[in-house]
């Protein structure tokens, strides 16, 4: 669960971490108000669960009033990376002698935590890693024993950070360590923090990102999740209670539980293919819960073939076969070719309950793919 700038912004203010001054603003009239209270220089952010805000014309700064009413209109309603900026951040705007990138994160390959510090801050840290790994200084944390003020003072001095602000800036780390364990968060990182002339450290940016399956024990911060869609299919697999990410090939995928539609999306690759999404169907995937996973599928227009790839667990591969026929059957025609491969729980049954004249049945996943492949081949020409 991604949190909005704003939202981690309140989060890192509480646990004592200096933020601009703000507030957040859903149409121009209340981006005038914001700025009448804020002042200028003030910067209009959009907030949408995506980074590139900046380079995609959604971040802009504000000298007058007039200015902050042509940005308000400019970014308010725009997309980023297929979202919709509905709402955005007006923030003072700091001056600042130095750029830094501070941020704690895991790191799976050690099985630890891990803080960075950089002195290239206002950089996407990724462009950092890829051609300047050095610029960035790396502590790992034990969890068993947590974060020591030594290790916090560490990295900061390792990153070549100005001594006038180290400790500053070793005190903001640990403040973003306690927050990323506390609220078993999967990342966090300020980019950039601003030093100011007068030796301030401000989080100009804020990323904070959470596990959603830890939630259960944080409900104030599972009350700020929101719908977030980077496209109309996207949005209508979110309300039917799909996981769904749309990808950009051509075979459409349904499966039930992540690791199998993972490993259909490689065979897809692996055989010469390009799938079309991701999309986990989950359990009892009856008639209506087909029917809505195959509306998600078939309304992109980049499909020339799906496959269903079902193992019955729980799941009944009968009572999955029956669906499927019963979703297609109420369709005036079936507008892609569509494979089915069932394994498990009644797949035998389940082969027999499937109408021949609606999908194509495959035994074994590797043949299914190979034939959802070659007919989306055949239907490109």
């Amino acid at each position: 669960m991604r949190l909005h700038e704003h939202q981690a912004k309140t989060i890192f203010a509480d646990a004592g971490v200096s933020v601009p001054e703000s507030g957040l603003a859903a149409s121009v009239e209340e981006v005038l108000d914001a700025v009448d209270e804020i002042g200028f220089p003030a910067a209009i952010k959009a907030q949408v669960h995506v980074g590139g805000r900046g380079k995609a014309g959604g971040i802009a700064v504000a000298t007058d009033r007039a200015e902050a009413e042509a940005h308000a209109e400019s970014i308010l309603g725009m997309e980023i990376n297929g979202y919709t900026v509905e709402t955005v951040l007006v923030e003072a705007w700091i001056d600042s002698v130095d750029e830094l990138y501070v941020g704690v994160t895991m790191d799976r390959g050690e099985g630890k935590p891990v803080l960075m510090v950089s002195t290239e801050g206002g950089v996407d840290i990724e462009t950092v890693a890829a051609e300047t790994p050095d610029a960035i200084a790396r502590e790992h944390v034990d969890p068993a024993f947590g974060l020591h003020p030594y290790q916090a003072r560490n990295v900061v001095y390792e990153a070549g950070v100005d001594a006038d602000v180290a400790l500053d800036v070793a005190s903001v780390l640990t403040a973003l360590y306690d927050l990323y364990e506390g609220n078993d968060a999967s990342e966090i990182e300020v980019n950039p923090a601003m030093v100011t002339s007068g030796g301030d450290v401000v989080a100009v940016d804020a990323v904070m990102n959470l596990d959603a399956d830890a939630l259960f024990r944080h409900p104030e911060l599972a009350a700020l999740t929101e719908p977030s869609y980077a496209n109309d299919l996207e949005r209508a697999a979110g309300e039917y209670g799909f996981d769904y990410v749309r990808l950009s090939g051509n075979v459409g995928v349904v499966g039930n539980g992540a690791g199998l539609v993972m490993a259909t999306l490689d065979l897809i690759d692996h055989y010469g293919g390009s799938p079309a999404n991701f999309l986990d169907v989950g359990g009892g995937a009856k008639a209506e819960r087909v029917a809505h996973a195959l509306e998600v599928v078939f309304s992109d227009p980049n499909v020339d073939s799906v496959v269903f790839n079902i193992f019955g667990g729980i799941t009944r591969c009968d009572e999955v076969a029956a669906g499927i026929n019963e979703a297609l059957a109420g369709l005036d025609a079936v507008p892609k070719r569509v494979v089915v491969r069932l394994a498990g729980t009644n797949a035998e049954e389940g082969m027999e309950v499937l109408d021949a004249d609606l999908v194509e049945v495959e035994r074994t996943l590797e043949g299914a793919v190979r034939r959802a492949v070659a007919n989306a081949e055949e239907a490109t020409g």
